[in-house]
Parts: C-alpha cells; structure tokens; sequence
C-alpha cells in the first residue's frame, strides 16, 4: 500500500519536491559568508575555512559556480525564518507545545508557524514529521525563482553568438583554415601553449554588433555580461564551458576583480614603493641613483641590467645556469635552476654594486619580479636602497628600458644569452658605455661619470679642514 495519489498536496499545501539527495545543512549561511570573502578577493581555500566550511569544499564551490556568485550576498532581514529559527521551532515542537505558545516565545505570529510546520515537514514515511534540515532546504527550493537564460531561448542568438565566439579561421575565399588541435581540459590555457583557433570577438564586440547587423530586431539583442554568465555558469544551458577557451584571457573560470588587484609579490611593501622614492631621484641632478631590470633569452636564459639614471652608466650582471639545468625533471619548490633566481640575483647585484665608489650607491629601482625577493637582504649587503615600480608600468624606469633595447642588438630575442660569459658581457658593457648620447651633450656615459666621480673627490679634499 502507498500513499493516495495527491496526499502530498492535500497535507502540506505543496506540489511534492523531487529530492535530490540527504539535505545540505545550513548551507545558505556559510554560502554567504564564502562568496562575501571571495568578493573581498581571498582565495577559494581560505574563504572556505573563514566561513565555516571544510577547505576542500571552497575550491569545489568555485569551479562549480564558474566563479561567478550564484545566491545573493545580502542578508536576511528578518522577515522570513532562518535556519537557527527553524532549529529553535523543532526543539518546541518536540516538547509537545501548541502553534500559539510557539508563536509566543518565538515572537512570530500563529499563522507563520502553523505555515511553516504545514509546508516545510518532511513528508517521507506517510507521515509530516518537522525536522528543521529538511524545513531549510524546502525553503530555500521554494525561494527560488528560475529564469531561462535568453541564449537558451533564442536559438538563432544564441547561434550568432556561437559563431562569432567559436566561428571558424577562414582565408580571403572563405575556406576554413584548421588550427591546432588543442583538447579542452577545463582550465585554462598553459603559458606559451596552442589555444584553440576561431574568430575569438569578445563578447562586448558581439554585443554592439548585434545593433549594427539587426537594427529593426529587439530579439538580437543581449549584453556582454549575459554571455559572459552564459560562457560561466553551466546552470543556464545556454553556451558550452570549453567556449570560453576562444576568449582573449582563455579562462575557464571568472576571477573577481578584487581578486586581480591583490595580485603582486607578497615581499613588496609600501614603503618600498616608487612613490616612497626620494624626489632628488627625478630630477637626475644627483648621481648613483640606478634602474634595473633583466633581459631574458632562450631556454630561461638571462642576464641583469644596471643603468644609472644621471650618467645612463651600464653594467650588465652574469646569470649563468646552474650545473642541473636541462638535466631532468623540475623538482616543485626547488632552487631556480636558470641562474636567475631571488638569491643568484641578490649576489650578482652586490658583487657590482661593491665595485662603485660609496657616493654611487644610493638607490635601486626594479620591476616587481620575483627574483628581487630578497630585496632586504640586499639592502643590507650592499647599502643601497631598493624601490618598486608600479605593476605594469615599465616607463617608471625608462631609462632601463631603453638602454634594454640598445642591448637588444648584441642579445636579440629568441637567443641563448647563457653562452655568454662575464668577460664577454662587460665587454659589451664597456662597449655601450664608450657610445657617445645626444642627452648627455654628445659625452660618452664613461667619461660623464667619471667627471662626476672627479667633482666628488675635489670637492671632498677642498672641505678637508
């Protein structure tokens, strides 16, 4: 014997609810609170831990979501019941007290809580039995309020947003051209790997395009942030993940914006920022203010750049590989084998530095890379200051950077700088500085700091009492 047809309906008020398996237990809450601290830019890991839930849940939340928040961050007001207000409900319902006395400790009306016994019980075994998991997770499925996704709708949108996106590489008599063969894996693409081949507009340029090509048609017409939702959450139905593989970024999972500004090397710190740099820096009429940088060549080979701002002076530093390079598997979290890790680099910048006469080591500007982590250590070892630039902003060191390019004749791109040995580098060092420059009024670097050093040394010996 089973229940009669309708018996749900006719007990609870409620279409029955296909149950998609045990009942997740105040689950809403730490959603909340886990994609309220992903907002804030923390880690999947660390917002998981932060809200209560296990660390191997945040990361899974993620990437099911597509990265994209799927429950509203704000709170409830009070109006409708919570979870700890359902736990106190059951508690007085076990103890066998009526709908009104319930009503009254719970400082809620009679009719709400005679709503929420009726509608939200646990119907299985033929009888309402009010358990407070099973009365949350009925709740929160009554809640919702599904909306179809427009691309889901429109076939013919959806199919001029798939061609634009995915479409594809055709020569000047429109026969398709194959790209590279390139599986979909779920994540994103690897550094200098193929990506995947297809006209790849962004979902902006889709978007005003639709305007131009069906000015008379309302129904073409979607935003770039629906696609962007489309591409992400699987939910809507709309576009396959691996489309955003066509992306300009290839990502298979959205990032938050605040997860993007908190990008940076966790060892620079304000103070060490370029604004925090003397002003005497700018206007270059003080020696021994220098800018670095490395330039990088074949198979991770690289040598460092050292240019001083007044005299545009250059030394070139010598990186050399360690003896296992090539040789082998990596090993994670191990030494930087190519010879331009945070320590070789630290070494090669303190061993220059020591050659320069004490007046010309006063500050160092780098870019925020990672072979300056041990800044402080060098700081220390060789009594010169060390700034940062901005990230992304390279012409806050221009002088290196153009004096980069002036090397790139003797190291051009795509060549293995490693065959190159110290005496060899301070020879083309030694060769740049013997150019003469248009800004230093056709003097050579060499000579313009060796009149600076002089200068220094007489006026030194002239206030010797």
């Amino acid at each position: 014997m089973g229940r009669p047809h309708g018996w749900v309906t006719e007990r609870t008020g409620r279409e029955p609810m296909r149950s998609p398996g045990r009942p997740s237990v105040n689950q809403r809450e730490a959603k909340q609170a886990f994609w309220a601290r992903i907002a804030a830019g923390a880690a999947s890991e660390e917002a998981a831990l932060s809200s209560g839930v296990s660390q191997p849940l945040g990361p899974r939340w993620f990437r099911e979501a597509g990265g994209i928040a799927p429950i509203s961050l704000v709170g409830f007001s009070g109006r409708y019941l919570s979870f700890a207000d359902r736990e106190e409900l059951a508690l007085l319902k076990v103890q066998g007290l009526g709908v009104r006395e319930i009503a009254r400790r719970m400082g809620r009306s009679p009719s709400t809580v005679s709503r929420e016994l009726r509608r939200n019980a646990a119907t299985r075994g033929g009888v309402l039995r009010y358990r407070a998991t099973v009365a949350q997770w009925k709740a929160e499925r009554a809640a919702e309020r599904p909306k179809a996704a427009k691309l889901a709708e429109n076939a013919r949108l959806r199919a001029y947003v798939q061609e634009r996106l995915a479409g594809a590489v055709t020569d000047v008599r429109g026969r398709s051209i194959p790209g590279p063969d390139v599986p979909w894996n779920g994540r994103r693409h690897g550094r200098r790997a193929d990506r995947r081949w297809g006209k790849c507009w962004s979902p902006q340029q889709i978007s005003r395009r639709l305007r131009v090509d069906f000015p008379d048609d309302a129904s073409m017409r979607i935003s770039h942030e629906a696609i962007y939702q489309a591409l992400y959450v699987q939910a809507r139905g709309a576009l396959r993940r691996e489309l955003s593989a066509c992306l300009r970024t290839g990502r298979a999972l959205r990032v938050p914006r605040a997860r993007t500004r908190q990008r940076g090397k966790n060892f620079i710190t304000p103070e060490v920022m370029i604004s925090q740099r003397p002003a005497e820096v700018a206007d270059r009429a003080v020696p021994g203010h220098w800018e670095g940088d490395m330039i990088i060549g074949l198979n991770s080979s690289a040598i460092g750049t050292l240019v001083e701002r007044t005299t545009r002076f250059t030394m070139l530093l010598h990186l050399p590989p360690m003896a296992e390079h090539g040789a082998g598997a990596r090993v994670k979290n191990g030494p930087a084998l190519a010879g331009h890790g945070a320590e070789a680099v630290r070494d090669a910048i303190a061993a220059k530095i020591a050659t320069l006469p004490i007046q010309l080591r006063k500050s160092l500007t780098w870019d925020q890379g990672a072979e300056m982590a041990q800044h402080a250590r060098l700081r220390i070892e060789a009594g010169v200051d060390i700034y940062f630039c901005d990230p992304r902003s390279p012409w806050q060191r221009g002088t290196n950077e153009n004096t980069n390019g002036l090397l790139r004749q003797y190291f051009p791109k795509g060549t293995d700088i490693s065959r190159y040995s110290e005496r060899k580098l301070d020879a083309v060092a030694t060769t740049l500085n013997s150019r003469p420059r248009k800004t230093l009024g056709w003097k050579t670097p060499a000579e313009a700091l060796d009149q600076l050093i002089s200068s220094a040394q007489k006026g030194s010996v002239a206030t010797t009492p």
